[in-house]
């Protein structure tokens, strides 16, 4: 089992006070020394007010934060989570994720999602109607990208005749990509296109904001069972990557408790990486929460 930090996002509305004199990357640096295997930033860069009232958050661009957290850093690896899919043009995203593949020793996990705020698609100009279709083909258009190789292809959102994009990731074929959300769309692009899926647990409250299915530690086994099915008769390895985003809390403490409680059932489940959304209302609040979950972590086989 290995552990992801989140990234806090309600610091981004108040970031003067929540960052205080500290620098940013300081997060992965004490993540990386504390055993955490990954760090991670969200993606959203002009939401709608009336999200934003409503329960939603600001982030950080997450190619600029993540490219920070590489430059200071040499293990832990960075993931997109999630990126949204229709905010930009694929050959757009594809170019940002192999430059910070490359640049950070192929470090890079492009978690990515269909999104579902239709006024942050408006606002970019991007197409939200079409987003599931546009999303599928975006995957297959950055694949073929990361290969260097003259890229000839038909489609009906990403056509590309003559063109290459270079350098490659240092991954390869690319970096591998994670399927955020708990759908049957989510799971269909697991079996067939992904690497691996970043499932939320979700209660019926927090599902009408997000406007992704209700989903319960209790239920895991099953969806990654069935995903490992699709796979098998797609022809493809049935062995994929699942981080799950437990519900998050408040307390530091907490977290750590309920952490190492969920280790053994989610282990058992299929699910190879636990996720922890911070809360952390100070840079200095989470540099200590980071600290805490490693020295809590480290003896019930989570990090280190």
């Amino acid at each position: 089992m290995k552990l992801n930090f989140q990234f806090p996002t309600g610091s981004v509305k108040h970031w003067d006070t929540w960052i205080g004199a500290h620098e940013f990357a300081e997060i992965a640096v004490v993540a990386e020394a504390s055993g955490f295997d990954i760090v991670s930033t969200t993606d959203h860069p002009f939401p709608s007010e009336e999200w934003l009232v409503g329960g939603g958050h600001h982030a950080l661009d997450p190619f600029v934060a993540l490219s920070f957290m590489a430059a200071t850093t040499s293990r832990i690896r960075l993931l997109t989570f999630i990126l949204v899919a229709g905010y930009r043009n694929p050959y757009t995203t594809a170019k940002s994720a192999a430059s910070l593949d490359l640049l950070s020793g192929g470090r890079l996990i492009a978690g990515m999602g269909a999104g579902y705020q239709a006024n942050e698609f408006d606002v970019l100009g991007a197409s939200f109607d079409d987003r599931g279709p546009r999303f599928d083909e975006a995957i297959v258009a950055m694949q073929e990208a990361w290969t260097g190789e003259v890229i000839d292809r038909e489609g009906p959102f990403f056509p590309a005749h003559g063109h290459r994009m270079l350098p490659r990731p240092a991954q390869r074929p690319g970096p591998p990509i994670w399927i955020g959300g708990n759908s049957k769309a989510s799971v269909r692009r697991v079996a067939e296109l992904a690497d691996g899926w970043l499932p939320f647990e979700q209660s019926a409250a927090m599902s009408a904001i997000t406007n992704t299915p209700a989903l319960q530690i209790d239920q895991l086994a099953e969806r990654i069972d069935q995903i490992r099915d699709m796979r098998r008769v797609l022809g493809r390895s049935a062995d994929f990557e699942v981080c799950f985003t437990p519900t998050a809390r408040r307390d530091s403490d907490e977290t750590a408790d309920a952490v190492a409680q969920q280790i053994g059932p989610l282990s058992e489940a299929g699910v190879t990486h636990i996720s922890v959304e911070s809360k952390t209302r100070s840079m200095d609040a989470c540099l200590a929460e980071i600290e805490l979950l490693g020295t809590r972590l480290a003896g019930v086989g989570t990090v280190g």
